[in-house]
């Protein structure tokens, strides 16, 4: 996929009166470096779930894997909607960003090898995994109740928004 370059909007309403929206390169970039993301997920019963995971953007959408029995790849087989977050945990400093979109798996393998190599790249080889049957498999993860198997899901985002902090607030939309 390749990167769609968006629509930006500051949302007057949420930033200070002298801000100007943050750029997409500048968010994009945030999104490939950033390390830790959160996941929002629904569970069948309508409640949410949240917990942190890794991530690579390539190509302008979010990569990221789970084990196929996890609550998120369950939540995901009944609805696909979801919100990846990142940012920074300072009032004062930072960039925050929300990314909206359904997350599909993928299973073609020589794609999944290209996120894999952006996996090693990023992270280091502890995250290097093999790729067979539309999945990825790390070494060593192996035992009678887990076949190791991690499915991954892309998330091209439909809208992302960035949380700009420090003297000046600002709330930029990018929609795609």
């Amino acid at each position: 996929m390749a990167d769609r370059e968006p629509v930006a909007e500051i949302d007057p309403q949420f930033s200070s009166g002298d801000a100007t929206p943050t750029s997409w390169a500048e968010g994009r970039e945030r999104l490939e470096r950033a390390e830790v993301y959160w996941i929002s997920t629904v569970r069948p019963d309508g409640s949410p779930h949240v917990t942190p995971l890794l991530a690579v953007w390539l190509g302008g959408a979010s990569y990221f894997c789970t084990g196929p029995d996890e609550r998120k790849a369950r939540n995901l087989a009944r609805n696909s909607h979801c919100v990846l977050t990142t940012g920074c945990n300072a009032l004062s400093e930072g960039l925050d960003l929300v990314v909206e979109g359904d997350a599909v798996r993928l299973t073609d393998d020589a794609r999944l090898w290209h996120v894999t190599d952006a996996y090693v790249s990023k992270y280091g080889e502890d995250w290097r995994f093999a790729v067979r049957d539309g999945a990825f498999y790390h070494a060593g993860s192996l035992s009678e109740t887990d076949s190791g198997a991690a499915w991954v899901y892309e998330v091209a985002p439909t809208k992302v928004f960035g949380f700009g902090k420090g003297e000046t607030f600002s709330q930029t939309c990018w929609r795609f």
